[in-house]
């Protein structure tokens, strides 16, 4: 994954600031405790010079949705962080982007049940190319399943982007990069497969494709959405349904979905090899719809798109 580039401006809570102004106190309640939402949104180039933002106001909504979740109250109305979003955009001269809106709690109290600390919100963009770098999108990449697993829906809210839901998927992916392998895969606590560490996931079996229900401990996740909408749309049999490690080996294709992944394939799992070994044909159908949607000339989902 490439390092992080700086852009000249960050939007903090209302205003555009400078990149090396925008900073928090070591003692934020957030650093300490993890009570946060965030989200990952995309804007990509298009053919005629513009840049739209994909499901922008999809994410904004779940921002929402996770800090009320979370018991935190947004100080912005939710236009007010869609305009910031194509602010900083449009401020830091970008095309292609990463966007990444945080709410947090900032210095003010310390404790559990501290109620002192204000709530913040930035939002920054900056360039950041394939999520698992190189050739993954093309080539498809190795990953394992984690010793770490999901956490169950009466344990974490599964549903909400939180920042602290992430430690386990840190350590997962930590994990699979010790191994020399890029990605990890996470069972739920009765051993049925989840999700990646930060992506939804797909497998076809028979030219059905197939991904974890909403009802198991998985993110909502828009890319996904989007995927089953177009594959209904391809006449590609969709489903949601629990599955074991057993089967996700025997997959004669699997891929992983996010704003950061996209659609990026993956050809082999525990050593063993995903169906050929390389992205298969469905898998390709997809990736392909997905890009022409983001960044073709002729988008056929249109109330995807917001404008930069």
């Amino acid at each position: 994954m490439a390092q992080l580039k700086q852009v000249e401006k960050i939007w903090v809570d209302g205003r555009l600031v400078p990149w090396e102004a925008a900073t928090e106190h070591v003692l934020a309640h957030t650093l300490h405790y993890g009570l946060g939402a965030f989200e990952g949104i995309r804007a990509y180039a298009r053919p005629d010079g513009s840049s739209t933002i994909f499901r922008l106001a999809d994410h904004i909504d779940r921002l929402f949705e996770s800090c009320h979740a979370a018991t935190l109250e947004i100080p912005f109305t939710r236009a007010e962080l869609i305009a910031a979003c194509r602010a900083v955009v449009r401020e830091n001269g970008l095309k292609s982007a990463y966007l990444r809106p945080l709410v947090f709690l900032g210095v003010g109290g310390m404790g559990l049940g501290s109620t002192e600390s204000p709530v913040r919100a930035i939002i920054a963009a900056y360039e950041w190319g394939p999520y698992l770098g190189g050739d993954c999108l093309k080539k498809g990449i190795r990953a394992m399943v984690s010793t770490f697993r999901r956490g169950n829906v009466d344990a974490t809210l599964s549903k909400a982007k939180l920042s602290g839901n992430y430690v386990t998927s840190v350590l997962a992916k930590r994990e699979a990069q010790r191994l020399g392998l890029d990605e990890a895969i996470l069972l739920d606590s009765s051993g049925h497969a989840a999700e990646g560490s930060g992506q939804n996931l797909f497998v076809v079996k028979r030219g059905v494709l197939t991904t974890p229900p909403l009802g198991s401990a998985v993110l909502a996740g828009f890319t996904r959405d989007s995927v089953l909408r177009m594959a209904t749309d391809l006449g590609i049999a969709t489903r949601e349904a629990l599955q074991t490690r057993d089967e996700l080996w025997c997959a004669d294709e699997m891929f992983l979905t996010g704003t950061a992944a996209e659609v990026t394939p993956v050809v082999e799992l525990d050593g063993r090899r995903i169906g050929s070994g390389e992205p298969g044909p469905t898998t390709r159908r997809l990736q392909e719809a997905f890009f022409d949607t983001v960044c073709g000339p002729k988008p056929r989902y249109p109330e995807w798109l917001s404008p930069v």
